[in-house]
């Protein structure tokens, strides 16, 4: 029922109460209206919850509970540490899962069965939500965990050197604590499903024993939502993605930039996905047909052979370029491949860690196969390669401004090798080949590592060179629409201003309107010295630290190898020589600001 149709008489709130909500409801479009009923209901579920909450955990007594401890950058580790607690609850297990971030270290010394789902990024960096953790376990303050059963499962990618590293480092840091190896840790790469259903329920074998042997009542523990409750989760997911309509591929960049960047536009009229800034786009691509002709035809394989994946039969061809991932080298295809083709110079390459990397850094798959013709089977082939993957974009717009639509900010990346040009797999076909009003299959990735203040009044910083722009464009169309009342200080850089000032237009209106307190650029190449964001940031120092000070969030999104370093370290700086302290206490000063949300990476 409308609220413009209840009645005072039928309404628990005061005339005054229903007269503000109902204008309220009326400046909303359908999808703020849906995202304030969730809200709504996930408020008034925590006040019903939390006496069943209490009484739940009185009932379990001196019980311990399976813990499940998740980090994640990109979803995937949430999205596993959240299967684990569903089956084992079906198990009749009771479980308390729990972000890294917000979980107290100080409580390792009570845990006695514990799982930990993890990502790795970077150089083996662990997740945002996991660093506080993870520095913990190293400290002086760690607790002796003898008693403690542990299991880690850790995800990541081959494509990169330190594949795992955090589960790893986790793993090693519980044991030196005393804590036992209940499951042996496993290490999966980016097509993980199959293998980690495998990993929890042999888990789940190794607890259910002890766990319900201790267990002295029924009912589970019930956890909260932390911070804002996020959109209704969609059907479309990353194993179900929505068949998008493909409205706008721009290019933003000028003639003479040395990037060429688009600006992207899909329509999700049709679907469920709803989004908040801060969230990332996962796209899926179809492989460059002339390429997969190319190695078709090197390995002399006729395109209509059919082949398996799974329970799916296709063509040879069909797979080659709506299945498989043909442009991200990873180790694992040049063992397989150099196996499958008895290539002894690929297999003592394979055997041989350093030199296969620097081989698979400057060549895409395509490459390794033109470059070693072999006589294969189609399904030999095939059974080399690995899914193809989504690509996570970070969002450039909020849906309170967009509705059913979602925007990207994609760079595209190419390079010259081996006498030809390349193309990166998903910005290569965006920017290419995919022609306006074609499907583009998407679904969206929530980070709630990467989220604006609730509270409208509180300052924003916000660092985003180049295609890092895209979350703070989201950011500002959200504040607008909130009619937030707190400052917006923008960091933006990328070479030319004439060739490479993304979304220059925008910006300007958004100063003009007061929206945009503060902008700051650095175009880097405009001038004999080169001037990067960090530059800049050092140079307000002063007035960035005071904004700090009044409880100013910090956000970062872009490189994270170089540029979020950069920037991590114009901080600490900054925190010195304003804020009068040494490096230890402005490494202190920084994680008390990520403790409390206030600094915010978006990093890739």
């Amino acid at each position: 029922m409308l609220l413009s149709q209840l009645s005072a008489a039928a309404s628990p709130l005061t005339n005054e109460q229903l007269q503000k909500l109902q204008g309220l409801v009326g400046e909303l479009n359908p999808i703020q209206q849906a995202w304030v009923s969730g809200y709504l209901a996930g408020t008034a579920n925590s006040a019903a919850l939390s006496g069943v909450a209490g009484q739940a955990t009185a009932s379990v007594g001196d019980s311990a509970p399976l813990t499940i401890l998740y980090g994640s950058q990109t979803g995937n580790a949430k999205g596993v540490a959240t299967l684990i607690k569903t089956q084992a609850e079906a198990r009749g297990l009771t479980t308390k899962l729990v972000n890294m971030a917000d979980y107290k270290p100080a409580n390792l010394k009570k845990e006695k069965f514990l799982v930990i789902a993890v990502s790795t990024y970077g150089d083996g960096e662990p997740p945002e939500d996991a660093e506080a953790l993870h520095e913990f376990l190293v400290s002086k303050k760690a607790p002796k965990l003898a008693g403690v059963k542990q299991a880690v499962i850790g995800l990541g990618d081959t494509s990169y050197e330190f594949f795992c590293q955090t589960a790893k480092d986790f793993e090693a840091r519980l044991g030196a604590l005393g804590a036992e190896i209940a499951v042996p840790r496993i290490d999966l790469d980016v097509d993980y499903e199959a293998q980690a259903q495998e990993w929890i329920t042999q888990a789940l074998d190794v607890f259910e024993p002890e766990l319900k042997a201790q267990q002295t009542g029924g009912g589970n523990v019930i956890n909260m939502p932390y911070g804002m409750p996020e959109p209704a989760a969609s059907q479309y997911t990353k194993q179900n993605p929505f068949a998008a309509e493909l409205n706008v591929v721009q290019k933003i960049t000028g003639r003479n930039s040395s990037k060429d960047v688009r600006h992207i536009e899909i329509s999700l009229e049709g679907s469920d996905i709803t989004y908040q800034p801060g969230d990332s786009l996962g796209v899926y691509f179809l492989n460059d047909p002339q390429e997969v002709a190319a190695i078709l035809e090197v390995l002399n394989l006729d395109k209509a052979q059919t082949v398996k994946l799974g329970d799916l039969t296709v063509s040879v061809e069909t797979a080659l370029i709506e299945h498989l991932e043909l442009t991200q080298s990873y180790p694992g295809f040049v063992e397989k491949y150099a196996i499958a083709t008895g290539n002894e110079e690929l297999s003592a390459l394979a055997n041989d860690k350093a030199a296969l990397r620097a081989y698979i850094e400057e060549r895409q798959i395509f490459d390794v196969i033109k470059q070693n013709p072999a006589n294969i089977e189609a399904q030999a082939l095939v059974d080399c390669c690995r899914k193809l993957q989504a690509r996570l974009y970070s969002i450039a717009s909020s849906q309170a401004e967009v509705e059913e639509e979602v925007h990207l900010t994609v760079g595209l990346v190419e390079f010259d090798a081996f006498g030809e040009k390349h193309f990166g797999g998903c910005s290569g076909y965006l920017a290419n080949r995919a022609e306006e009003g074609a499907k583009v299959k998407v679904f969206s990735e929530h980070n709630d590592n990467f989220r604006l203040p609730s509270d409208n009044t509180t300052p924003v910083i916000m660092v985003g060179p180049g295609t890092g722009i895209a979350p703070f464009r989201a950011f500002l169309q959200e504040r607008e629409a909130r009619d937030a009342e707190g400052e917006n200080w923008l960091f933006f850089g990328n070479p030319r201003f004439t060739e490479d000032f993304l979304y220059q237009v925008e910006i300007q209106k958004y100063v003009k309107s007061g929206l945009l307190t503060h902008v700051d650029l650095a175009f880097s190449r405009d001038q004999a010295e080169k001037i990067y964001v960090q530059d800049r940031l050092r140079e307000k120092g002063e007035a960035v630290f005071a904004w700090l000070e009044k409880g100013a969030h910090f956000y970062v999104c872009g490189d994270a190898t170089r540029m979020a370093k950069d920037v991590h370290q114009a901080l600490i700086d900054i925190i010195k020589t304003h804020g009068g302290k040494d490096d230890e206490q402005a490494e202190q000063y920084l994680k008390a600001l990520r403790s409390a949300n206030r600094y915010q990476k978006d990093v890739y």
